[in-house]
């Protein structure tokens, strides 16, 4: 049965620890790693503002989960609107669950208990969770007084955002885990004219990785361009 769940919601194979650059971040990445073979803390709350690849890391420590023959379930709060709060219940069978975007489940009093009575299972099945939140524990505006102590046990992490230059880094390195490369001359162009914003640059690549494949052309900045300005012609 976990098995079968942890196939049904929101993994994303490309989200590994090895596609992520960490910048600053490499502590964060070694507790996860180290939760990810149940050697490290059984709870961390992992907190930063949006496209510092929260996301990417809760999924990425899934994965790990997985490789060392452990039972993992990646679960995204902010798509609870598509399920009801019965989703949890079980959930403390898994070896790890992965929450991510906590703050979603804010002053909505029937997925604050439920997470209350999920957490109570999970601690008495001694099993490890991850959660992730845009905000310290302390400030999300959670109502339910002894869900919100129980977000703050164990280890709470800020993920950095990476410098203009590290972006540019991060989007190279993902580029080249997915086989495509990234030329300097490029990566300094749009470092320079388009947006630094990861999560955009993030849906630019795989724009980027079919024109490539379609073109039978390597990367260059005419060739970007061209691709920015199709790109560009269709959302005119």
């Amino acid at each position: 049965m976990a098995e079968q769940l942890t196939l049904q919601f929101d993994n994303n194979a490309e989200q590994s620890f090895a596609s992520f650059y960490t910048g600053d971040n490499l502590e964060t990445v070694k507790h996860l790693s180290n939760i990810a073979n149940k050697t490290g803390e059984q709870q961390l709350f992992i907190w930063g503002t949006e496209g510092t690849g929260k996301s990417h890391l809760l999924q990425a420590c899934c994965q790990a989960a997985h490789k060392n023959n452990l039972t993992g379930f990646y679960l995204d709060l902010s798509n609870h609107h598509l399920t009801d709060p019965s989703i949890l219940e079980g959930l403390e069978s898994f070896d790890l669950v992965c929450l991510d975007n906590i703050q979603h489940c804010s002053n909505n009093s029937a997925w604050e208990l439920s997470l209350f009575n999920f957490y109570n299972r999970q601690r008495a099945n001694d099993s490890c969770l991850v959660i992730s939140g845009n905000c310290p524990p302390k400030f999300l505006m959670i109502q339910l007084a002894d869900l919100k102590t129980r977000l703050a046990w164990g280890l709470t992490l800020k993920l950095h955002k990476l410098s203009d230059e590290d972006l540019i880094a991060a989007f190279t390195c993902k580029a080249k885990y997915l086989g495509l490369d990234i030329p300097a001359s490029v990566g300094e162009f749009i470092n320079k004219n388009y947006t630094r914003d990861l999560a955009s640059l993030w849906r630019l690549l795989p724009k980027l990785e079919q024109a490539t494949l379609v073109a039978k052309r390597k990367l260059s900045i005419p060739f970007l361009k061209e691709i920015l300005s199709a790109e560009e012609e269709k959302t005119n």
